[in-house]
């Protein structure tokens, strides 16, 4: 309470504010427990802080400089954001396993290791077309039991 008091500009408005932090950090939490709390809660505040500012459309020069110096200011994506890719991509990874694997090595050369169609048939001792048809199949059925629809089938 006392860091939204000295760096939030609008005083009165740090109550509302901290049950903002409180409901992030719970939602957060829930789904996975952050490696230090501390720096969580604060980076918590800090993006509520920014987004309040943002709305308000008047961003004084002096709070953006006090943040600046805490040292708050980050590059690196919010943590409710992380945790997010974390479930997509434990999601995604989840999906693959169900591939059949004629179709999953393929489609993970093609699309994790980056490698063209050539460079797979010459791996996997089969015709260009053979791996390019797997890639597609593959890629078809990841979006089956991602999204429940194929790319192209209406919805």
């Amino acid at each position: 309470m006392r860091f939204l008091r000295n760096t939030y500009r609008n005083p009165n408005e740090t109550g509302d504010l901290l049950q903002d932090v409180y409901v992030e950090v719970i939602g957060a939490a829930q789904k996975e427990l952050p490696r230090s709390t501390k720096s969580f809660v604060f980076a918590v505040a800090h993006n509520l802080m920014v987004d309040r500012i943002r709305r308000e459309r008047v961003v004084p020069m002096d709070t953006i400089s006090d943040l600046e110096k805490l040292g708050l200011v980050s590059d690196a994506p919010p943590p409710d954001r992380v945790v997010i890719a974390r479930d997509e991509l434990r999601h995604l990874r989840a999906a693959i396993d169900q591939l059949p694997p004629r179709c999953r090595e393929p489609v993970l050369m093609a699309r994790i290791d980056g490698l063209s169609g050539r460079e797979i048939a010459a791996r996997l001792n089969l015709d260009e077309t053979t791996v390019s048809h797997y890639v597609k199949k593959g890629m078809q059925l990841l979006a089956d039991i991602l999204y429940g629809t194929s790319p192209g089938e209406p919805t």
